[in-house]
């Protein structure tokens, strides 16, 4: 079954991207919620196994001869991360309109078919998910709004529309999304970069079924960097505030000095030496790592850092078997 979206024809309505990482007792039971969905075009399942240390290989390969919708397995030679993988997985999704999602179950697939109709029958290239309540651990909330303050700050985004993994996204926003080739991807970012016509919609989010949050701290640092150095040059300018500053703020401890000598008073000693020069030494710090952030990145890019290396690909077989 086919779909004609935007003149063009899809050799299927939606395509469901899944990375896979730790995902071996709850990727089964979300490919079989999936199976049963009868969205409009028909339904693919794209599974990309980034690096996951426990059998989800197996469970993967098994879901993609048993399963009763067409599936395609890929797997990472190595962790890449979320982001990386989520771009190799759109790199085969063959939809009209692309969802991406978590592997935990946290995300209800009963809520999949309301997004893909809202995106397609709304016309628009990218919906969003928010949730009344999300059953995140409580540091991990702090981190998901952290984030989005810094989205916010930092991207040309409409202000307030919460960034998820779970997205519903157009062709024409894969197709351009997934150009870049760049070590650092971060999925949102490339697409503010590609459209403005988005919009969100309200969603359950359940608790995990199995496990713990694959995301821990340093991740999560992690991809805030991707955030604020690939798209965009705010941290610059900042350091460039910084600098003018300190300058200010030494100019007028200048002229503090001098007018307390020629008051005659013994200008303030060596407490408030060390106070200033720890402070400016901090600042220059700062800047000097913030350019070196910039400069990494752009020298692991230059020496061709891969975004994803594939070892294995099992596509998917396009005639539906029955259940």
């Amino acid at each position: 079954m086919s779909l004609i979206s935007a003149g063009k024809e899809y050799p299927v309505g939606l395509s469901i991207v899944v990375p896979v990482y730790r995902g071996a007792a709850t990727v089964g039971a979300l490919v079989e919620a999936l199976s049963a969905l009868r969205p409009e075009g028909g339904i693919e399942i794209v599974l990309v196994n980034d690096g996951s240390p426990d059998n989800s290989g197996d469970v993967c390969r098994a879901l993609q001869q048993s399963a009763t919708v067409p599936l395609t397995y890929i797997e990472h030679a190595r962790n890449f991360g979320e982001h990386n993988a989520v771009m190799t997985g759109l790199r085969h999704a063959r939809g009209a309109y692309v969802i991406t999602m978590d592997d935990d179950l946290q995300n209800p697939p009963e809520e999949v078919i309301r997004l893909y109709d809202h995106a397609r029958l709304g016309n628009f290239d990218v919906v969003y998910t928010r949730y009344a309540v999300k059953e995140h651990e409580g540091w991990r909330n702090l981190g998901s709004a952290f984030a989005n303050w810094v989205a916010d700050q930092l991207m040309d985004k409409p202000k307030g529309l919460y960034l998820s993994s779970f997205r519903c996204m157009s062709a024409l926003a894969v197709a351009e999304v997934v150009k870049y080739r760049g070590p650092y991807p971060y999925v949102d970012g490339l697409l503010m970069q590609v459209t403005q016509r988005l919009d969100s919609i309200e969603v359950k989010h359940f608790a995990r079924a199995e496990g713990r949050s694959n995301y821990t701290m340093r991740r999560l640092i992690r991809l805030w960097m991707n955030l604020a150095t690939n798209f965009s040059v705010l941290p610059l300018r900042m350091a460039i505030l910084a600098g003018v500053g300190m300058g200010v703020l030494g100019l007028l401890a200048a002229l503090y000095v001098i007018i307390e000598g020629m008051m005659g008073h013994t200008p303030s000693g060596w407490a408030s030496l060390m106070t200033v020069t720890l402070l400016i030494a901090g600042v220059q710090f700062l800047i000097l790592g913030v350019l070196g952030e910039y400069v990494g990145r752009s020298f692991m890019s230059a020496n061709g850092k891969p975004q994803g290396v594939v070892r294995e690909v099992l596509p998917a077989r396009d005639e539906e078997r029955a259940p």
